[in-house]
């Protein structure tokens, strides 16, 4: 009898061992004990952004599009998992169910992590009421005007530039050369920062932030210069310390280069003398100072207006506003625009403002078309083009679509979904979709103030 117990004894032990060793869906085989997948699936994320994922405060998952998800690095039996968003989409809040488990015997498949936008907002500047006309945006893509619709800035308003935080706007005052600083407070509207004004050149035109959003340039139409700033933690424009910089005639756009290294003004000129040359600087690390390339211009057309330069800082366009066309560029690794070839594709009359849409595919141009006198002015137009692979503008099959009366700024929601466009002299903001190959649909218009000559659009800063 003591044989056979004996016996039984060991056949159970290796039964056990036998069932440890085969079970789980884990990597482990032969004696290895069994490892544990951990993951789920992400919905809501909007297209072309991502986010990260962390188990137990490390593995780090990114994920760049809905779907399902699992972790590289496994659990062992009875472990546990805590799942977190680490990095956060631009634009969206992305919380996770089902995030967090003990004593793991099995592949857990049921983490859940929703993405939804954060609310999103736009600011139109009227040049002729000194004001801006501020609205959330719906789902739909439709501005709503919010409470008070309008908040005053200085005298003839001429542009308005958010920070990279998505905290501040800025607006330039051509009128009593300031620029009007303003926070965003957390329905969206805007208040005045203190100070509410910060001094400028003689008539402040165009205003650009930096990447990082530590430095702000200010192009000063009649000073022929841009004045530089420091941006402090409160969002408010520091003493120049550094000396404004030359540009060439009647500057009118500044654009920096997303990746942080060069900057490009458009030398328009004063009619009917117009300029034909974009200036063209470095920015210094460390101060931001700009800095005129050994080359300190490119060759444009007549009347050079808006500058868009792509996400990948390769390509540039200049809209022409004289010649009813867009010149087109390569950017060196020095800075220095090379112009393609061809050098310029063709726009509608007048083309004053250039954008390329958050896919990086699609470019539009506003022509103004302008009237005499301005008020009997048509509808203007939106120039529509796809961008190939070696960054020339290729006119979409529907070359342009109708905007309102003197179209001069163009803006995009943060997810490429929606563009408006601001018209001066109708007073409104046109309103499209963005369908899947870029040709924009109208949605309609939206009232603004006088003079609507620029429009900015944002989300929730965190």
């Amino acid at each position: 009898m003591g044989y056979l117990h004996s016996s039984l004894h060991v056949g159970c032990s290796a039964a056990v061992l036998a069932l440890v060793a085969c079970g789980g869906g884990g990597s482990g085989s032969g004696s290895e004990m069994p490892t544990y997948m951990i993951g789920g699936s992400v919905s809501g994320l909007a297209a072309n952004e991502s986010l990260t994922l962390a188990n137990n405060g490390g593995n780090p998952q990114k994920v760049t599009s809905d779907g399902d998800f699992t972790f590289a690095a496994l659990v062992s039996p009875g472990g546990s998992y805590r799942v977190t968003v680490a990095t956060q989409p631009a634009g969206q809040s992305c919380s996770v169910a089902g995030a967090s488990g003990t004593k793991v015997m099995a592949d857990v498949t049921t983490v859940a992590v929703t993405c939804i936008n954060l609310p999103q907002y736009a600011y139109v500047v009227n040049n002729g009421a000194n004001s801006v006309s501020q609205y959330s945006i719906a789902a739909s893509g439709t501005l709503v005007p919010l409470n008070p619709p309008t908040v005053p800035t200085g005298n003839s308003p001429q542009s308005v530039t958010i920070d990279t935080t998505h905290h501040y706007v800025f607006v330039t005052n051509l009128g009593d050369n300031t620029v009007s600083q303003y926070i965003i407070q957390a329905n969206g509207t805007l208040v005045s920062n203190a100070p509410a004004l910060a001094p400028t050149g003689t008539s402040p035109w165009a205003f650009s932030v930096d990447t990082l959003g530590s430095w702000a340039y200010v192009v000063n139409k009649v000073d022929q210069t841009v004045s530089q700033f420091s941006i402090g933690a409160d969002g408010v424009l520091q003493t120049p310390v550094l000396p404004p910089v030359g540009t060439g005639s009647a500057p009118w756009n500044i654009t920096l280069t997303p990746n942080g290294k060069f900057a490009y003004v458009s030398n328009h000129g004063f009619f009917p003398n117009l300029g034909t040359t974009v200036a063209q600087y470095s920015l210094t690390a460390g101060n931001g100072a700009l800095a005129p390339l050994s080359t300190p211009t490119a060759a444009s057309g007549n009347g050079p207006s808006g500058i868009a330069v792509d996400s990948s800082s390769s390509f540039a366009y200049v809209a022409d506003l004289s010649d009813g066309t867009v010149s087109q560029y390569a950017i060196a690794d020095g800075g220095e625009l090379t112009s393609l070839t061809p050098a310029v594709v063709n726009a509608g009359s007048q083309p004053v403002y250039v954008a390329i849409d958050p896919s990086n595919q699609f470019a539009y141009v506003a022509n103004s078309t302008p009237g005499t006198p301005p008020a009997a002015a048509p509808p203007g137009t939106l120039s529509q083009y796809t961008r190939d692979s070696t960054g020339h503008l290729v006119a979409m099959a529907t070359a342009s679509v109708p905007t309102g009366v003197g179209p001069v700024w163009i803006a995009f929601d943060p997810f490429g979904h929606f563009a408006y466009v601001a018209n001066s002299i109708d007073a409104s903001v046109s309103v499209y979709s963005i369908g899947a190959g870029g040709a924009l649909q109208t949605l309609g218009t939206v009232a603004a103030g006088a003079g609507a000559l620029a429009i900015a659009t944002t989300y929730a800063g965190s």
